[in-house]
């Protein structure tokens, strides 16, 4: 329960104390944390749309997500655009990823990828939409979160930003993730949709190669980044299901 508890705790703003060794072990309760975050999203998103357009509902539910997370996969998406943009050697890619200040690769990514976010939620019926945010949230989460098993954390562990390096999954820690991972797909509303789930696995694939080839592990920073990009390409397998075969 502590173990949940500090991954709630970890991707959430929530207010707790548990012991400093549990959010070790935080990544594998990732897509679980994702039932909460999509959960309350599709809260408002349903319930704005009651008394607003849909376009400004789905909004006001992408809005939700920031104000639960505290912006934190969004800070280490700007941090690995610049990084992976800017630098041309592992050192000087990981200082660049731990600047505080953001660059412009940084400002730049975090447009395009809120524009693409927006443009393709908009773009379903709102039903479809609240469908795809409770299932691709926690999937995109399980599919990320197994980063800590493909590849090394590419700094020392006192260089670390959150001083946290995550271990890597037990049997029972992987089984927890495909789990909470998987089971909210049922939230789809046909079968077909499920093929969407291919693209986050094949961004997964994509990323944690490059960042093999350029820092030969990986960072906090990596697995916001790759999170975010894999709910966003789940969500361009649905819209494009949705316009090409239902």
């Amino acid at each position: 329960m502590l173990r949940i508890l500090a991954a709630f705790i970890f991707f959430t703003r929530l207010l707790a104390e548990v012991p400093s060794e549990y959010f070790k072990n935080v990544v594998s309760r990732w897509a679980l944390v994702g039932w909460l975050t999509a959960g309350l999203s599709v809260i408002v998103l349903y319930t704005a749309s009651l008394i607003l357009p849909a376009s400004v509902a789905v909004l006001l539910a992408i809005v939700t997500r920031l104000l639960i997370t505290g912006c934190l996969h969004e800070d280490g998406l700007a941090d690995f655009f610049d990084g992976f943009g800017g630098g041309t050697t592992k050192e000087r890619t990981l200082a660049i990823m731990k600047d505080s200040q953001i660059g412009s690769y940084g400002v730049i990514g975090l447009i395009l990828y809120f524009a693409l976010l927006y443009t393709l939620l908009s773009s379903l019926p709102l039903t479809l939409a609240g469908s795809a945010i409770l299932a691709g949230d926690p999937f995109s989460k399980g599919v990320a979160g197994m980063i800590i098993n493909r590849l090394p954390y590419a700094r020392k562990e006192e260089e670390a930003k959150n001083k946290t390096v995550y271990s890597r999954m037990t049997t029972s820690e992987y089984t927890c993730c495909l789990f909470s991972a998987l089971i909210p797909m049922f939230w789809l509303p046909e079968p077909v949709y499920l093929l969407a789930g291919l693209l986050p696995v094949l961004v997964f694939y994509f990323l944690t190669s490059l960042m093999k080839k350029k820092i030969q592990g990986y960072t906090g920073d990596c697995c916001g980044a790759t999170f975010l990009l894999c709910e966003l390409s789940f969500y361009l397998g649905i819209a494009v299901i949705y316009t090409t075969i239902i």
